[in-house]
């Protein structure tokens, strides 16, 4: 058997009072704090060990214990907050339909071709780097496991979660360039063995 409990329960069910906000303005504050670190523990403190040590039993007791260590961090994580809102505020009055048609085709268009075609952006990065020329595959190569070329050398691309797999359902005999998606781009990994082939390839 299988609960499921959610959080406006949980509250109930601990008998603390519900709060309501209006529409859209939790999702507003939580986008602010993210962008202000207004609760990271070096504002708030390590909340969720802090929890463990209270010894305590009501959520009045807790409040009380808490702001005895951290009295300031109510009110200076709702100033950073607030500041952040304001930036907010200021950028908002920047949006116009031009602004907002340009990020949809970024969005939708740009982004989308970007994420099936950036193993292409990878190939000639790493070829840049080395000096050296670089060539998609063709549909033979593809079935041999060969995502393109640089130079002369036969390449592999692979999440960095491939490497890390103790059993691989495939076996690739060529050198595998590891790439791992990040918020702003791709880290890419060149095993020192590729490095060197790359380097020595005229």
């Amino acid at each position: 058997m299988e609960l499921k409990i959610e959080i406006e329960e949980i509250r109930r069910l601990l008998e603390i009072e519900d709060i309501e906000f209006p529409k859209y303005a939790t999702q507003i504050l939580n986008l602010a704090n993210q962008n202000a670190q207004a609760t990271r523990p070096k504002v708030v403190g390590q909340v969720s060990e802090l929890i463990k040590e209270f010894p305590g039993k009501t959520l009045q007791e807790w409040e009380e214990w808490y702001l005895e260590r951290y009295p300031d961090s109510i009110n200076e994580a709702t100033k950073k907050i607030l500041k952040m809102l304001d930036s907010f505020k200021e950028t908002i009055d920047r949006i116009d339909e031009d602004m907002i048609k340009k990020w949809v085709k970024d969005l939708v268009v740009v982004k989308t071709f970007i994420g099936l075609r950036f193993q292409e952006a990878v190939l000639k990065r790493v070829a840049r780097e080395f000096g050296l020329n670089y060539r998609p595959s063709m549909p033979k190569d593809e079935k041999k496991g060969i995502d393109g070329y640089i130079g002369n050398v036969p390449v592999s691309l692979k999440p960095i979660t491939y490497k890390h797999k103790e059993m691989l359902a495939e076996k690739i005999d060529i050198d595998i360039i590891y790439y791992e998606k990040q918020k702003n781009g791709l880290k890419v990994s060149i095993p020192a063995e590729l490095e060197g082939k790359l380097l020595k390839t005229p």
